[in-house]
């Protein structure tokens, strides 16, 4: 397989701007100061995915979701403005940009179903509808860092990830959990490239999923999930860079052999497994010493662990010789 490094003087795709979104905010600023003054919620409108991709975009109805908000989980920054987190977006199934709003919606969400697999007490494919039964919804602020230097901060809607292990019921000898999301090469046209080693699967240790900021969710900003962000299932592990939270869940396997995630099949020497945030550790082509805020285009420090090392640092006490943080 050809890999493809890119040379010293080229930067990320992550840190240039779509040109969608530059020529809409251009149209935007033309359009006079006093639009700019106006609230967050007309700015919101304004900012339609229509426009800022310039052209239509009918988007999937999303079905409000009933949750309290769990105070225990404070991000320390403003929530991002909604338009800006779903529509800035990696999904490589559905291009390679971070414009494929509209190519994603495509994703038929209904019906879905989860295979569980695996060292588990009873394999078994389950509705997601159902799968819901059994669990209680939440709301969980949290920062989500990627691993090209972006943030943003989101209101999930979903359960612990302790509860998919209750009822998944992992065998003792299980020690990985493993998420494979769907690919479909009908809708999905990263798929048909060939290049990339679909489906997308990450895993982390069932001591990281039993942790209680791991968490499954179904929706953002009160809200089902769109099609772009993961809709209708997908987990977050907000200690961890974005990658490795893997978008439309179809299988949830268990096992007792580490798992090669997806980006790590690909470039091993630049995410591996563990993949938790840490500004002193710079990916092999630019520093993770700072983030830049989506929507404000703010830049601000990186914290170790994303700011949530009271909740997980106790989980790699003994494994300092692991590559804990590319």
């Amino acid at each position: 397989m050809q890999i493809r490094i890119r040379r010293g003087w080229e930067i990320p795709e992550a840190h240039a701007t779509p040109e969608a979104v530059v020529m809409a905010r251009r149209s935007l600023l033309g359009a006079g100061a006093g639009l700019l003054a106006g609230t967050g919620a007309a700015q919101a409108q304004w900012l339609s995915p229509s426009r800022l991709f310039q052209a239509p975009v009918k988007e999937q109805p999303r079905k409000p979701l009933a949750a309290a908000r769990n105070a225990r989980f404070v991000a320390g920054r403003d929530i991002t403005e909604e338009i800006h987190a779903t529509t800035y977006n990696n999904y490589y199934e559905f291009g390679t940009s971070k414009s494929i709003v509209a190519p994603a919606q495509a994703l038929v969400l209904e019906p879905w179903t989860v295979r569980i697999e695996g060292m588990v007490a009873n394999p078994r494919t389950v509705g997601l509808e159902e799968l819901l039964k059994q669990v209680t919804l939440e709301e969980r602020v949290y920062r989500f860092r990627c691993v090209e230097a972006w943030a943003m901060t989101v209101p999930w809607v979903g359960f612990p990830m302790a509860e998919l292990l209750r009822i998944a019921e992992p065998q003792a000898g299980a020690k990985y959990v493993v998420f494979s999301t769907l690919a479909d090469e009908k809708i999905m046209p990263g798929i048909r490239e060939g290049f990339y080693p679909f489906p997308y699967t990450e895993g982390l240790t069932l001591a990281e999923a039993a942790n209680e900021l791991a968490f499954m969710a179904v929706g953002m900003y009160g809200k089902t999930l769109p099609p772009q962000n993961g809709a209708p299932f997908r987990f977050i592990t907000p200690w961890k860079y974005g990658f490795k939270q893997a978008k439309s869940i179809v299988k949830i396997s268990f096992t007792d052999k580490r798992p090669v995630g997806f980006w790590e099949a690909l470039q091993a020497e630049e995410y591996g497994f563990w993949a938790n945030v840490n500004p002193a550790v710079p990916h092999p082509r630019w520093s993770q010493a700072r983030e830049r805020l989506l929507g404000s285009g703010e830049m601000v420090p990186t914290q170790i662990w994303n700011g949530y090392g009271t909740f997980v640092a106790d989980l790699y006490k003994g494994l300092e010789k692991e590559r804990l943080f590319a």
